[in-house]
C-alpha cells in the first residue's frame, strides 16, 4: 500500500467495474481512474475500528440461524402475496428498545433484519437505543420484539459484547 493508492485491489476493481458500465474508451478510462483513485483514498478516513469478537465461535450458529430464518421468511412472503387473502394482511411499524450498543453488531443486525424479507430496518435511534422496523405481515408486535430480542440481539450481544 502506499499512499498515493491505499487500496489498490479497490481502486482496480472500481476502474473494471467502471468500464464495464460505460464502455471502453481513453475518457472512460481516464475518468474511471481519478474516480477510483479518489474512492480508494476516501476509504482511508472511513476506515472503522477492527471490531473485537468475544465469541467467535458463535458466529457459525449466528449464520446458521439466519439462513434458516430468511428460508422460511421467503416461503411466508410468497404465501402473503400468492395467498388468496393477500388483501387482509396488514403491515406496521414496530418499534424495540435495544441492548446491543456495539456499532458493528448493530450494523450485522441491520444487515441481518433487512436481508430477510417481509421486515426492513427503518431507523436506529441511538439515544433512545431503539430500532424502528417494517413488518410486511404484522400480526402480534410482541412476537416480533421477542423474536428478534432472543433470536439475535442475544447471539450478537455475546458475540461482540
Amino acid at each position: 500500500m502506499s499512499r498515493a493508492l491505499p487500496h489498490p485491489v479497490l481502486a482496480a476493481s472500481l476502474l473494471v467495474m467502471w468500464i464495464l458500465l460505460n464502455g471502453f474508451s481513453l475518457g472512460h478510462v481516464m475518468l474511471g481512474s481519478v474516480i477510483a483513485i479518489a474512492a480508494s483514498n476516501v476509504m482511508v478516513r472511513l476506515q472503522p475500528a477492527k471490531p473485537s469478537l468475544r465469541r467467535w465461535y458463535l458466529i457459525p450458529k449466528l449464520v446458521l440461524i439466519v439462513l434458516v430464518d430468511i428460508w422460511r421468511s421467503n416461503v411466508a412472503v410468497a404465501g402473503v402475496i400468492l395467498g388468496p387473502d393477500r388483501g387482509q394482511r396488514t403491515s406496521g411499524f414496530i418499534t424495540i428498545p435495544l441492548t446491543l450498543r456495539h456499532r458493528t453488531g448493530l450494523a450485522v443486525l441491520a444487515c441481518i433484519l433487512t436481508s430477510t424479507p417481509g421486515t426492513a430496518w427503518v431507523e436506529y435511534n441511538a439515544s433512545q437505543s431503539t430500532l424502528l422496523l417494517h413488518v410486511l405481515d404484522l400480526v402480534d408486535e410482541e412476537h416480533w420484539i421477542s423474536l428478534i430480542k432472543n433470536r439475535y440481539e442475544r447471539l450478537l450481544l455475546e458475540i461482540f459484547e
